[in-house]
């Protein structure tokens, strides 16, 4: 049975923690920043987690 391939698309957006949570960049942040607030754009700069049932989902398409 041939190995299974890593879902590069998914990968590429989240990484895994060492505690194994994901993270990943919250969309929004490319253009059209003049017009969001202020406190919007700051938060828009940290890092997201993932729920634990997208956790579990990702898992299955970026574990090779």
């Amino acid at each position: 049975m041939p190995k299974k391939k890593t879902n590069k698309a998914a990968a590429k957006r989240v990484r895994v923690t060492a505690t194994g949570k994901m993270k990943f960049s919250k969309p929004g942040t490319g253009h059209l920043l003049g017009g969001k607030t202020r406190k919007r754009k700051r938060n828009l700069r940290k890092a997201g987690v993932l729920s634990k049932p997208e956790t579990r989902r990702l898992r299955v398409l970026i574990s090779s």
